[in-house]
């Protein structure tokens, strides 16, 4: 079952009371926003199992305005040492919420001094949304349950992937020796809670500290890997869900997080699949894997692999009334789990034919889903169609035959791998894409109009942009601020009524300056107080709309890129419909990835072609030409820079189309990686190629006689559009560094038969993370530190 934020009020415990007006003047000193003279104060309780008291404070000023908080508190009287540390969950909620797009309460102070409310204690804004107390999810829908338990693990990925040197969270803790640390602090509060007219121990828990203490990770010791985030009590119900929608608004109780090895975090999120324990008096406390998994539910390995590619307590009387139990039903789970060999099963389950489709969280993107067949190999089931959503909307799903004359509306429904061999071509042309219909910024917009477009949307400028009848353009990039890092741009999507009013000022936007432009599509801010990646949505903006202003065309080395063109563009109250913002607002950055991912390979494509018209030309000039008694093409420099050129180009291609095929198989988020590789390589060996050229063609090469400078032109500005190299780099190295967390190493260097069992779960590039999971004792840890032990939860 889920239950609303608001619905676990309750009247202020009187253990918990503290003097209101006190508090009142506080806030309305050092919270940002907080009513100078408010007209009504009030304060209650949230009743979901808090270690530390958190209130609801609801201010008002004037009939109308009433402004909701959170303060969260420690404790009175005494606490264990290092417990309850408001102080450091302010401190991870405020890096966060300043730093990141993971979704934290926008924290607003810190309270030190005692004399307030008798505790430190901190205010955060108030969120109303769902929370899942029963972590079957018996109220939903399959579908709906499939797409909670995926977002959770893209919570926790998005938790684990933050740079903690860059948020300021470099000294959170100590990284080295972090489930050593654990282990013995838990089994010093084991053996405190236990024994001499306490609770009697239980002979399997002596015998499970040794053994945990005999097989801590290999890692655990190594400061190689450097700081990484743990959340430390990471399951469903301490995350806070959108009221209608499958997404976290929030991540919350962050009293035990710290630096450390974030596999405690997976292996703790995953227990309920291993032992189910819950106060009552349950004969059983299986989990999920031995009581069975609801309809839609993720297998263990599906979640973990999910995780892997995206890389509240009750009171006090209740909890001792089944904790003995509950602490026994624990440690035998976790001498049977010991005895397993892996987590995953040797073959599917009966209808598990895919891990997972990959849909995106409106469910639009339909990415390619895997099925193992007979020889083993891994093949895909359908490919990445984009087309399939535009047909489901604009022609109520018919098929293709049933279309007539507009049957090839949609394309021919080739994949990305399919599609570089037609982009190489139409590169050699500096023009041949716009005559197919083929043009940046024409075909990511209209990818963006197939993925996240309504049907209105659709129909009024997608269908006229696949004709051919109208083009578009893209206006990101702003001349005031360094738009490689998008979080910087300033332009406004302020939201009035039933409309949104654009200002700002924009340049290089691409397609403005050709005449049939039409529809823009507009990356703003709609909101300047959210996490950074959330504050960006993107709006459509017909050109004719009054405030539009072409100020200027922009050249490129002197080329005016016609018919296409570069412009400064300028938008002064200008006023669209509020249907004219896709996808919702904040989700800007999560168009921008699906957008960019497919535009920056396909310029990567164009340039292959780029660099073979560089080639051909320049061995044409080469057996044409003769200086110093003989032809260029017998110097041997000349047949040494050759050589290189087409080893370079042939090396490039090859990463290319590794990287459109890894986006048809496993998705263009999966596919970053090698999409940043591409998108480095291609420029620069083009650039070499074309450089090469123009130089055995002399004063020609660098004339509009020969295209090879327009060519070369184009091939430089690649370094810089669509994010620059060094942009790439740094995404390449992360994801390097990244993997190491994962043992790093050739993810194919695996038993041949273990990995040919693994394909019928997961794809190959999952296999090593999911498989360091399954072998790690830290599922054991956590099978024995539960909420639900007589000993008080490990603190950081």
């Amino acid at each position: 079952m889920s239950i609303l934020t608001s619905d676990l009020l309750r009247p202020v415990n009187p253990s918990h009371r503290f003097d209101e007006s006190v508090l009142l003047r506080y806030a309305a000193a050092n919270v940002d926003g907080f009513p100078a003279s408010p007209t009504g104060f009030s304060v209650s309780q949230f009743g979901h199992g808090q270690s530390n008291p958190t209130f609801l404070l609801e201010v008002e000023s004037g009939p109308s305005l009433k402004k909701r908080y959170v303060l969260r508190k420690k404790p009175s009287g005494e606490i264990l040492q290092s417990a309850h540390a408001v102080e450091r969950e302010f401190q991870v909620l405020k890096a966060l919420g300043d730093h990141t797009d993971v979704p934290v309460p926008k924290v607003f102070c810190l309270c030190t001094d005692a004399s307030v409310i008798g505790t430190a204690f901190y205010i955060m804004e108030y969120l109303e949304g769902r929370i899942f107390l029963d972590l079957k999810l018996p109220d939903l829908s399959p579908n709906r349950r499939k797409a909670i338990y995926k977002e959770t693990a893209k919570t926790l990925a998005a938790i684990h992937i933050v740079d903690v040197n860059s948020v300021g969270l470099e000294k959170f803790g100590h990284r080295e020796n972090y489930c050593k640390r654990q282990i013995e602090r838990w089994a010093r509060q084991y053996l405190a809670s236990t024994g001499e007219s306490k609770p009697e121990r239980y002979p399997k828990m002596l015998e499970l500290i040794e053994w945990l203490r005999q097989h801590i990770p290999l890692d655990d010791s190594s400061e190689a890997l450097g700081p990484c985030l743990v959340h430390g009590d990471f399951r469903i119900d301490n995350l806070l869900f959108h009221p209608n929608e499958d997404r976290v608004i929030g991540v919350l109780d962050w009293e035990l997080s710290t630096l450390g090895n974030q596999m405690c975090d997976v292996a703790y999120s995953s227990l309920q699949y291993i032992v189910d324990i819950r106060l009552g008096d349950e004969k059983s406390y299986r989990g999920l894997e031995f009581t069975g998994i609801p309809e839609g539910f993720p297998s263990q390995a599906e979640y973990l692999a999910e995780y892997c590619s995206a890389s509240g307590n009750a009171s006090a009387g209740d909890l001792a009334k089944h904790a003995g139990k509950a602490g026994n039903a624990l440690v035998d789970s976790a001498w049977e789990f010991i005895g397993r060999k892996t987590v995953l099963p040797n073959h599917p389950s009966p209808g598990q034919g895919a891990l997972r489709n990959h849909q995106n969280e409106s469910g639009i993107e339909r990415i390619n889903q895997y099925i193992t067949q007979g020889s083993g190999k891994f093949v895909p089931s359908q490919k990445l169609d984009s087309a399939a959503r535009a047909r489901e909307l604009l022609f109520d799903g018919m098929n293709h035959a049933s279309l007539g004359k507009d049957s090839d509306l949609l394309g021919a429904g080739l994949s990305n791998l399919e599609y570089a061999y037609l982009c190489e071509i139409m590169g050699r042309s500096v023009w041949a894409p716009q005559v197919f219909n083929c043009g940046a910024p024409d075909t990511g917009n209209m990818e963006v109009l197939l993925r996240y477009g309504t049907k209105e949307q659709q129909k009024e400028w997608l269908v006229p942009l696949l004709e051919g009848h109208i083009r578009s353009g893209f206006a990101m990039t702003e001349p005031q601020v360094a738009s490689s890092d998008a979080t910087n741009i300033e332009c406004s999507i302020a939201r009035e009524g039933d409309n949104y009013i654009i200002n700002g000022e924009k340049w290089w936007t691409s397609g403005a300056m050709d005449p049939r432009c039409r529809i823009l599509i507009v990356m703003g801010k709609t909101d300047f107080t959210s996490a950074k990646h959330k504050q960006q949505s993107m709006i459509l903006v017909d050109v004719t709309t009054p405030g539009v202003k072409i100020k200027a065309p922009l050249s490129v080395f002197g080329y005016d890129d016609a018919p296409h063109g570069h412009a400064e563009v300028s938008f002064e109250n200008v006023c669209v419909p509020a249907s004219n913002i896709l996808l919702g607002e904040g989700r800007g950055f999560e168009i921008a990835q699906g957008r960019l991912g497919p535009g920056r390979l396909h310029h990567c494509m164009r340039l292959i072609g780029a660099a073979e018209r560089g080639m051909q030309l320049m061995v044409e000039r080469a057996h044409k030409r003769r200086v110093f008694g003989k032809s260029i093409a017998e110097q041997g420099s000349f047949l040494s820079d050759l050589a290189k050129c087409r080893i370079e180009l042939e090396m490039t291609r090859l990463l290319v189309l590794e990287a459109a095929d890894q986006m048809d198989r496993l998705g263009n988020k999966r596919a970053q990686g090698t999409v940043a590789m591409a998108k480095v390589a291609a420029p620069n060996m083009a650039l070499k190629v074309l450089d090469r050229a123009i130089q055995v063609h002399g004063a020609a090469g660098v004339s509009s006689k020969t295209a090879l400078a327009h060519l070369w032109a184009t091939a430089r500005t690649l370094r810089i559009a669509d994010g620059p190299d060094e942009v790439h780099l740094g995404t390449i190295a992360k994801l390097e560094l990244r993997q190491a967390r994962f043992g790093g190493g050739n993810k194919f260097a695996h038993d041949k038969n273990t990995n040919m069992k693994i394909k019928g779960y997961i794809e190959e590039a999952d296999y090593l993370q999911v498989n360091k999971l399954s072998e790690s004792p830290l599922h054991i840890l956590f099978l024995t530190h539960h909420p639900h032990m007589p000993s008080s939860p490990i603190s950081p």
